[in-house]
């Protein structure tokens, strides 16, 4: 996740508390929706839709935020 971004991810993984909690938040639903997907994790499929859509959430939300980095550190 991120692959071009490694270095500004690393930087606010390091300083800013607001993109660890939405990484670790990603993180975990990340593994939950494949072990879903997998069949180890039994979810309705409402529910694994909801899982996927505040998964991308996080993504977006970090997407932002570096970004916004990138903007202010240019």
């Amino acid at each position: 996740m991120f692959e071009y971004d490694q270095e500004i991810v690393e930087v606010l993984l390091n300083d800013n508390k607001q993109f660890q909690a939405l990484y670790e938040e990603h993180d975990t639903l990340k593994k939950k929706v494949r072990d879903a997907e997998l069949g180890v994790l039994p979810l309705d499929d409402l529910s694994l839709g909801t899982m996927k859509k505040e998964k991308l959430l996080a993504k977006d939300r970090m997407a932002a935020m570096i970004e916004q980095y990138r903007r202010e550190h240019a």
